[in-house]
C-alpha cells in the first residue's frame, strides 16, 4: 500500500485556526442562522461524536486510496439520512450506546491498523453514521431551519474527518504511524467511558 508523505503541519494549523472554538454562537439568531450554527456546533460540542468522526479520517488515511475519501464521504451522506430519521421522530433503539460503541470500534480499528475490505469498512462507518445523524436530528432546535441544521452538522463532520486525515498522514513515517495508532487507542478509551455512562455504570 502506497504511503502518504505530505507536509501536513501548515494544513493542520490552518484547519484548527478555522474551527470555531467557542460554543457561544451555537444558539444565536433564528431560522436558517440558528439552524446552521446549531448544526455546526453539535458534533464539535460532544466528545462522543467528535472522536468517532476524527477516527473515520484517521482510519481512511491508514487504509490509503480509495478509503481515504470513501470513508469520509460515506459517513456524512449516511449521517444525513439518520438526521432525517431523528427529525421525523422515527424510533431507533440504543442510540447513545451505539454512538459510544462507534468510538470503541473505530478507535480499535485505528489502534490495530486494521485493513478489512473496503466495503466492510464502509458498511461499518455507514451503520455508525446513522446513529450519529439520528442524535443530531433529535436535537434540532425548535426555532431552527432543518435543512440549514443538517448542512451545519454535515459541514462540521467533514472538518472533523479532515482533521483526522491530516493527523493520519503521519502514517507515512514509522514514528508517526505509532502516534496515529495511539490516537486510535485514546479514542477507544473515550468510547469505553461514554458506553459506561450510557448504560448507567458511571455518571
Amino acid at each position: 500500500m502506497k504511503r502518504l508523505r505530505p507536509n501536513a503541519t501548515a494544513l493542520v494549523a490552518v484547519l484548527f485556526a478555522a474551527l470555531p472554538l467557542s460554543p457561544a454562537f451555537a444558539h444565536t439568531g433564528t431560522g436558517v442562522s440558528l439552524g446552521l450554527l446549531s448544526g455546526f456546533m453539535h458534533p464539535l460540542s460532544g466528545a462522543d461524536h467528535l472522536v468517532a468522526m476524527v477516527a473515520v479520517g484517521l482510519w481512511g488515511a491508514q487504509l490509503g486510496n480509495p478509503a481515504i475519501w470513501v470513508l469520509p464521504v460515506t459517513f456524512p451522506l449516511v449521517m444525513a439520512v439518520g438526521g432525517l430519521l431523528g427529525v421525523l421522530g422515527v424510533p431507533l433503539p440504543a442510540v447513545e450506546p451505539v454512538i459510544a460503541l462507534s468510538g470503541i470500534a473505530l478507535g480499535l480499528m485505528v489502534a490495530l491498523s486494521a485493513r478489512p475490505p473496503l466495503w466492510v469498512a464502509a458498511v461499518m462507518v455507514g451503520v455508525f453514521a446513522i446513529f450519529h445523524g439520528y442524535a443530531h436530528g433529535r436535537e434540532l432546535p425548535e426555532a431552527a431551519d432543518a435543512v440549514a441544521y443538517a448542512a451545519g452538522f454535515v459541514a462540521a463532520t467533514g472538518l472533523l474527518h479532515l482533521s483526522g486525515i491530516l493527523i493520519g498522514v503521519l502514517v507515512g513515517w514509522e514514528a508517526g504511524a505509532r502516534v496515529v495508532r495511539a490516537c486510535g487507542a485514546a479514542i477507544g478509551c473515550v468510547g469505553v467511558y461514554f458506553l459506561l455512562a450510557a448504560v448507567g455504570v458511571i455518571e
